[in-house]
């Protein structure tokens, strides 16, 4: 998934804004929707993409594993069928000098506590 958003540190990534890409994995049990085939047996995709474009565009913050944190959190919370997340919240292209011509990224993983 791919955001235009104004997370950073730097008062220029506050103001100008970047673009975020953002990878989520969800560990739930899938039994019953294999066996269904049914969508209300499952997460919905569309769903999850929402859930997350409203956190990463929302509210500014100044690190990665923030927003990362935000969107596990958030994804936990609106779908009980999730046990586990993944979130990877890269931003390619980081105000870094020098010759560096990658991405920063940052990955969280959260659990349901029993």
């Amino acid at each position: 998934m791919t955001f235009f958003a104004y997370h950073g540190t730097r008062p220029e990534e506050r103001a100008l804004g970047q673009r975020f890409t953002v990878d989520v994995a969800l560990e739930a049990d899938l039994h019953r929707a294999g066996v269904t085939d049914d969508i209300s047996d499952t997460i919905s995709y569309s769903r999850v993409y929402r859930v997350v474009r409203e956190v990463v565009e929302g509210e500014p913050r100044n690190l990665l594993e923030a927003v990362a944190q935000a969107a596990a959190s958030r994804l936990l919370s609106d779908f009980p069928l999730a046990q586990a997340v993944r979130v990877r919240v890269a931003k390619p292209g980081p105000p870094i000098k020098g010759a560096y011509t990658g991405e920063a990224a940052v990955q969280v993983r959260r659990a349901r506590t029993p």
